[in-house]
């Protein structure tokens, strides 16, 4: 569908529609930006993205960077790249393919030109296009001039030429303009496809505070992308994807990452619960923006610990839940190992402790900027002795929240540490959220141990700090120094009711089978599942973050006339009470997972269930076309093989 209408430069200055070039209206994009580390790509994606979410559209993004804080330029390791996925309707990935790849450098384009369909457009920034550059990636001759992307729309843009020339105003050298060339691509992108330029100039403005005349030479290079766009013959087609009005149900949104909606989830927790928020942390990629983010604020009475180890991280944390605080540590996997004999001490204390564990590749440093779920099994058996610990896990970058704050409930209701288990890509992508109404928010408020709760055959009343709820198993909570309620604590097994050690082999079966029977008994919802004819032979089941592309696929097939039903676990520990009846309802269960098939493994231990695994480990999500085929491939089974 084509039309014209009038064009608005970022200026303010209206352009008559006589002058307006073709318009294109589609229902969705995938655009990515891609780049050396030092290009701005993060900065660049996210500032689209922000506009993006300000005009109204659904959107999901796919950040993907170099470990290394400055990557060796011009190297294919060193590039970096953002994805978003926008559209008029409901998505729930960041698409499989871009439709648009920004390439700033000739690394950038042979980094990301396998993903890219033929018909997609590819705008290139040629100044980087020289000898060695190309060598430098092994291009033994200008992919530009020697005909390897026909069937591309490939846009040759001087971008750095084009920056240096807006900037010529500004008493900056050749290289200190030529940073700005994000900008320049920025307000390209953001003429093709009509996005509002006030929300970035004013942010920049503010981001180069101290330095007004960088924010105005980044301004300048923006609106020199936008004009640019709107004048030269190479782009004679803009597009426009209208907001999502039907995605959303009525409420005030923003676009939010999902380590920053798990950090408001947090802090709710503490406002919904009455206490202090106490995170004890260690840095670790991909988990330390939630420590920068609670440092911000300190006026919801939240105080943040940055330790010297993830050992001292936890400790701090547990010792202020000891002081009646919720206690948190965040980390990733690698931490969580270092972690694990306090997380064991927690169990064994039973307090309140919320362990936030942000997945990446692993083992041992493995791939500090990449994604995976594969430390589902440390989170359940990662400990000496019996230990169990809940585990929640999110869906999205928006649940983080939600889960936040169920992960809390269990913690503050049943006086167990909980392992919140997101994972890199849930944390840096990001999608539109409903900013809840206060009263949406459930009360979490607990009551503290203030009296004497046992009596003796004597008639004396005492304290006993391990005599539990009759429904929840929990033990009282008593703030250190309450007078009266002095109590014993430590990791030597504990007598139950009183809380004196003890050895006694009779007590410790009591109390490993107790804490165990505390965790077995968590009230979580019983498992969903769609199934929209009831008719279908198998089930997709996920858990965490392989809900987006596992939904899109679903969504695949059954556009396709298949049949397949599909259910995702939220609760890891325990699983819901109906998880066993719902798998003996299918005659086959696929299970996708970002690791080598642990959701599988529990399943098929204890449910004895032949699951089929769909496994992958490359860092990056599934891909929406990819997982329905191999959805499509287990349910036609071995036996229908031709």
């Amino acid at each position: 569908m084509t039309s014209q209408v009038d064009q608005v430069d970022p200026s303010g200055q209206e352009r008559g529609s006589a002058d307006a070039k073709e318009v294109k209206r589609l229902d969705r994009v995938i655009i990515r930006f891609a780049g050396d580390s030092g290009d701005g790509m993060q900065l660049t994606g996210d500032r689209f993205t922000s506009e993006t979410a300000s005009f109204g559209n659904d959107l999901s993004t796919l950040p993907n960077f170099p470990a290394e804080i400055r990557a060796p330029a011009g190297t294919l390791p060193g590039v970096s790249s953002f994805q978003v996925h926008f559209a008029d309707h409901d998505i729930l990935t960041p698409g499989d393919a871009p439709n648009v790849l920004v390439a700033m450098n000739p690394a950038a384009l042979k980094a990301n030109i396998a993903d890219v369909p033929r018909g997609a457009e590819i705008i290139v920034n040629t100044d980087e296009f020289g000898g060695r550059a190309m060598l430098k990636v092994g291009y033994d001759s200008n992919p530009l001039e020697d005909g390897s992307l026909e069937g591309y729309s490939v846009h040759q843009v001087p971008l750095t030429t084009l920056t240096v020339e807006a900037l010529k105003g500004f008493e900056l050298t050749r290289k200190e303009a030529g940073r700005s060339k994000n900008m320049f691509a920025l307000g390209l992108l953001s003429w093709m496809y009509h996005r509002p330029t006030e929300g970035t100039e004013a942010f920049l403005r503010a981001k180069f505070a101290k330095r007004p005349e960088i924010a105005e030479a980044n301004i300048t290079a923006f609106r020199a992308g936008w004009n640019f766009g709107e004048t030269t013959e190479d782009f004679a087609v803009s597009y426009e994807v209208a907001p999502a009005t039907s995605a959303f149900p009525a409420g005030t949104y923003r676009n939010i990452s999902g380590n920053l909606a798990l950090s408001y989830g947090l802090i709710a927790a503490a406002q919904q619960s009455e206490l202090p928020l106490y995170l004890g942390s260690y840095p670790i990629t991909p988990a330390s923006d939630i420590l920068h983010e609670l440092s911000r604020h300190k006026n919801f009475g939240i105080r943040t610990f940055q330790a010297e180890d993830e050992i001292a991280g936890i400790g701090a944390a547990l010792g202020a839940a000891f002081g009646g605080a919720l206690g948190v540590t965040t980390t990733s996997g690698p931490g969580v190992a270092l972690k694990a004999e306090t997380i064991g001490l927690a169990v064994s204390l039973e307090l309140p402790l919320l362990i936030v564990d942000i997945q990446r590749g692993g083992p041992s440093t493995g791939l500090p900027t990449k994604t995976e779920q594969a430390d589902l099994l440390q989170a359940m058996y990662g400990r000496n002795g019996e230990a169990p610990v809940p585990i929640v896990a999110p869906a999205t970058p928006a649940d983080c929240f939600t889960a936040a704050l169920d992960a809390a409930r269990i913690a503050l209701t049943y006086r167990t540490p909980v392992f919140l288990l997101s994972d890199g890509y849930l944390a840096n992508g990001s999608e539109p959220w409903r900013v809840p109404e206060v009263s949406e928010l459930p009360d979490l408020r607990v009551s503290f141990a203030t009296g004497p709760n046992h009596t003796l055959e004597d008639g004396n009343e005492v304290f006993w700090p391990y005599k539990r709820d009759p429904q929840t198993l929990a033990r009282p909570w008593a703030i250190p120094g309450t007078p009266g309620l002095e109590h014993r604590i430590g990791g030597i097994e504990k007598q139950d009711g009183t809380g004196n050690i003890s050895y006694s082999p009779s007590n410790h079966e009591f109390m490993v089978r107790t804490r165990q029977a505390k965790v077995d008994g968590i009230d979580v919802p019983l498992l969903e599942v769609d199934d929209p004819g009831a008719d279908a032979r198998t089930l997709v089941l996920g858990w965490g973050s392989t809900y987006g592309p596992i939904t899109a696929a679903v969504r695949r097939i059954r556009r396709a006339g298949g049949t397949v039903a599909q259910a995702h676990l939220r609760n890891l520990n325990p699983f819901p009470a109906n998880l066993g009846q719902v798998l003996a309802g299918y005659d086959r269960v696929v299970v996708p997972e970002m690791n080598l098939g642990q959701l599988a493994s529990l399943l098929r231990a204890r449910y004895l269930v032949d699951v089929e695994s769909i496994t992958q480990v490359t860092g990056l999500p599934f891909k929406a076309e990819q997982l329905a085929n191999a959805i499509q491939d287990a349910e036609r089974g071995p036996s229908d093989d031709h």
